[in-house]
Order: C-alpha cells, then sequence, then structure tokens
C-alpha cells in the first residue's frame, strides 16, 4: 500500500494497533459466556456468541477486499487470465511463484523467526491461566474471578498504545533488524521476570513482565509484515512483474497457522509431561513448578533462536533504497 521504506512500518504499526482491540476484548467472553444473567449455559453462550462473532467478522473482513489497492495496481504487467482453459498453467505458475519465494533468502529468514516468536509464544499461551487459578488462587476459579481476563487485555492495551508506537519509533530510528532483535530481547527480560511476578502472597505482580512481553509479539507482527513487502521489492527486482505480494502473504500466514496448530499440540504435549490434571481440584507442587519452568524456558528460548536466525538478514534500509530507485526507474516512474 506503500513504497516507502519506513511508511510500511508505520501503516503496520497502526494496523497492529487496530488489531489489538480484538484482544481487549476476547478475554472477557469467557466472563460473559460464564454468567448465568446473561445466558442460560456456557454452552448456549458459547454457540450464541459465536454467532454474533462470526457475523461481525464476516461484515469487518470483506472491507479489505473492497476499499484496499495494492500500488501500481493499473501498471501491472504479466497478469494472466484465469479461465478453466489455463487452469493448469495457472497451477504451475503459482507452483513456480513458491518456489522463487522459498529461494528468497531474506524472506525465509523473516518466515523462521516468526514461527519461533509466535508459536514459542503459543505453545505456553494458556499456562498463564493455569498457573493463575492453580498456583496463585491454589486450584480456585472463583479466587482468580477475572485475574486472567485482566492480565490478557492489559496486555493488549499495554501493546496497542505503547509498545507497537514505541517499536515504530525504534525501527525508524535504528532499522527495522536491529528494531526486532531489541523488541525480541526485551521480551526475553518480561519471559524472565515471570518467575517472581507470580507470587500467591502478591498477584498484582503478574502484571509487572507484561510491557516487557509485549514487546515480542507487537514487535514481530507489527516489523515483520513491514519487512515483508520490502522483500516483494526484492522480489520484483530479480523476477519481474507482476508483484507477488499474495504469494508472500500466503505463505507466510500460512507458516503462520500452520505453527500454530502444532504449537496446540505441543501445548498439550508439555502439560502432559509436566503432570498437569485438568480434572483435578489442585496440582502438586512438582507440576506447578515444571509449569511454570517451561511457561518461561520455551518462549524464552524461542525468542532467543529468533534473534539468531535474523542475526543475518541483509536487507537493510539503504539496500532497500537502493532497490526501490532500481523499481522506479525501470517502471519509469520520476
Amino acid at each position: 500500500m506503500t513504497s516507502d521504506y519506513n511508511e510500511r512500518t508505520r501503516l503496520m504499526a497502526l494496523s497492529q494497533t487496530m488489531g489489538q482491540i480484538a484482544w481487549m476484548i476476547v478475554p472477557w467472553f469467557w466472563v460473559i459466556i460464564a454468567d448465568p444473567d446473561i445466558f442460560q449455559s456456557q454452552a448456549v453462550g458459547v454457540r450464541q456468541l459465536s454467532v454474533i462473532v462470526g457475523a461481525i467478522c464476516i461484515a469487518l473482513g470483506i472491507l479489505p477486499a473492497i476499499f484496499c489497492r495494492g500500488i501500481d495496481s493499473a501498471k501491472m504487467e504479466n497478469r494472466v487470465k484465469i479461465t478453466w482453459s489455463t487452469l493448469s498453467s495457472n497451477v504451475l505458475d503459482l507452483f513456480r511463484g513458491i518456489s522463487e519465494a522459498m529461494r528468497n533468502v531474506p524472506f525465509v529468514r523473516l518466515c523462521g523467526a516468526t514461527f519461533l516468536v509466535f508459536n514459542g509464544f503459543q505453545v505456553v499461551a494458556a499456562f498463564s491461566v493455569y498457573i493463575i487459578v492453580f498456583y496463585l488462587f491454589n486450584g480456585s476459579y472463583e479466587g482468580a474471578a477475572t485475574w486472567p481476563a485482566w492480565f490478557s487485555s492489559i496486555t493488549a492495551v499495554v501493546t496497542a498504545f505503547f509498545v507497537i508506537p514505541a517499536v515504530s519509533w525504534i525501527a525508524n530510528k535504528v532499522g527495522k533488524r536491529m528494531a526486532f532483535i531489541i523488541s525480541t530481547a526485551i521480551s526475553i527480560v518480561g519471559y524472565l521476570l515471570k518467575w517472581w511476578a507470580f507470587n500467591p502472597d502478591n498477584p498484582w505482580l503478574m502484571f509487572m513482565p507484561v510491557p516487557f512481553i509485549a514487546f515480542g509479539l507487537g514487535g514481530l507482527f507489527t516489523l515483520m509484515m513491514s519487512m515483508t513487502a520490502d522483500v516483494c521489492d526484492l522480489d520484483e527486482l530479480n523476477n519481474g512483474m507482476p508483484r507477488k505480494e499474495g504469494t508472500f502473504g500466503a505463505i507466510y500466514w500460512w507458516m503462520v497457522k500452520l505453527g500454530q496448530a502444532l504449537a496446540l499440540v505441543m501445548g498439550g504435549l508439555v502439560l502432559k509431561l509436566v503432570g498437569f490434571d485438568g480434572n483435578a481440584a489442585q496440582q502438586t507442587a512438582e507440576t506447578l513448578l515444571n509449569l511454570r519452568i517451561a511457561d518461561i524456558v520455551i518462549p524464552a528460548t524461542t525468542a532467543f533462536l529468533a534473534i539468531l536466525v535474523m542475526w543475518g538478514y541483509s536487507l537493510s534500509e539503504e539496500r532497500a533504497r537502493e532497490i526501490k530507485a532500481e523499481l522506479e526507474a525501470r517502471r519509469g516512474v520520476l
């Protein structure tokens, strides 16, 4: 939607800020569903609320397809027609485009780093709720009440209004690669702080690592989608038109969804390995200790590995601006 190196980051910052609004609301759905004054039962609440949320998502989700336009869409070359007679050649072109995208080393690094950061977080995403309920409140869901919802909502608020603008500012100052490394390193500090933050004597301490942890996902998608646009420029320079924003975006988000599915499986496996019993009123001290260690070690380790992956990312601001100039000259843009 823009060819400017820094404006891409600002654009994605705004997009991610708007996206965080949903995560300010979603944690409270379970509070609403469980309220007998609103729904007859939790099963009824899940069903009715799902229909309402689904309808809203359909209505809002179609708007980008109507109003968003790609840059220079009127000047795109080599666009193929999609008909039944050209179906086989279109499929071959699709796989050729995927092959070219996967040979793009900077893009592969973006995918690898995203897989590590996002899915390391996803593996332990539910652990905080269990730790709050079983460690801080000794297995009492009534005692935990709305603490888990507040934890998630405040994380989203901090991400939207503090972390994402900060990451965008850092990227404009030191470049996107260094901004990613800095924000991911800060998130590791947050994960480590969880060891002291989850304290049964003072539940309020659970919010202490929130600003640090928020740098992980807040910086991730703000920067990665901005850098994916830079990668699309590099691909156009190397392989010509048409641009492959759709192909790069599809591969990137397929990788995210695949990793998310694997993370859900891995999360269940970790819970089994630490001895967690969802049907038990209380967990053993050993189980809670292992659960807390896993909640810290897994995302901190994957975040560190992501930093190593991005350390060799070669598409700097200087190189991105050189590519932009070459593409504009090729298109005849003054």
